[in-house]
């Protein structure tokens, strides 16, 4: 697949009714370095060498259409400035989009293959929602390739459990049926569905070019496999905070966290008190999207944390 070096925009050209896209353009201005995972397949990671300093990896969130992006208004902001990379997790944006068993420990070996052949320093990795337990599993599985951690709305600090195993296992055979699965699909990944869920981010409209992308990158060959599997709960940690995050270590964690229609973070303040190594800024207003609702204050936020690791 041939590499492409400049981001096309998507308006103006943009599809105008719910029909497959078959040239999804780059997430970021930037050039796209491709790597192979031995578990994953093929892994994009745009990446802007032009900065100094320790390298930053920014890892989007899961859901029925992510990609890198979610994470373009930080990584905007860093280019030129320190080495910057965003990784396409497996299943999403330019990475593979095989029919497989997506995992956990997939996504972490994804983000630690990147660390390990892309960054070539201990990282400050940022990572968003869900992919916050990703990045800790990182960081347990290739110890020293991370220098620091930002979790944006991280789950796994809810009060409320997770279904039992066997329930997701149910529900993830459900939605793997042939009859439906891609009949839902595409109800989630409408752009009417996109936009909604997308604007329970946000307390004002979301952007235009956010839902654009969005749609983009939920039509492509293969979409559809990644996110099935997350809608089964299956991706997510049980008891995070105990087999997670409290094994970090000394490591430096700095979580940004105000308020999420899709995550709560009632086990979160009790958890920072007994971790030294965490803090918490909750950077008010925002909706689990700091980084597009309130960019300078969330950039002002990561410098400072940055500066002190």
């Amino acid at each position: 697949m041939k590499t492409r070096t400049r981001s096309r925009q998507l308006h103006g050209n943009q599809p105008t009714a719910d029909r497959p896209v078959t040239d999804l353009p780059p997430a970021l201005a930037a050039p796209v370095e491709y790597i192979h995972s031995a578990d994953a397949g093929r892994i994009a990671v745009y990446a802007d060498r032009s900065g100094s300093g320790p390298p930053v990896l920014l890892v989007h969130s899961i859901n029925a259409a992510p990609s890198s992006f979610e994470v373009k208004p930080v990584f905007d902001r860093l280019r030129g400035k320190r080495p910057v990379f965003s990784l396409d997790l497996p299943g999403f944006g330019l990475s593979a989009r095989d029919d497989r068993r997506y995992t956990p420990d997939l996504f972490a070996g994804a983000i630690a293959d990147v660390l390990q052949q892309v960054a070539g320093a201990p990282a400050d990795v940022l990572a968003l929602s869900l992919s916050a337990e990703f990045a800790a599993r990182a960081a347990l599985r290739a110890p020293g390739r991370i220098r620091s951690l930002v979790l944006v709305s991280p789950t796994g600090f809810s009060a409320r459990g997770l279904p039992p195993p066997a329930v997701g296992r149910l529900v993830g055979g459900l939605l793997g049926m042939p009859l439906w699965r891609q009949r839902l699909y595409d109800l989630v990944a409408s752009r009417s569905s996109i936009r909604h869920f997308l604007g329970k981010s946000f307390h004002g409209g979301v952007p235009a070019e956010l839902v654009d992308y969005a749609y983009a990158t939920s039509h492509q060959p293969g979409a559809r496999h990644a996110p099935l599997r997350f809608l089964s709960t299956l991706l997510f940690t049980r008891q995070a905070p105990e087999t997670l995050y409290a094994r970090l270590g000394d490591l430096p964690v700095l979580v940004i966290a105000d308020q999420d229609p899709y995550v709560t973070f009632e086990r979160l303040p009790g958890f920072v008190v007994t971790h030294a190594n965490w803090q918490h800024e909750t950077l008010a207003p925002h909706l689990g999207m700091p980084q597009w609702e309130r960019p300078e204050p969330t950039m002002a936020a990561l410098t400072q944390f940055w500066q002190g690791c």
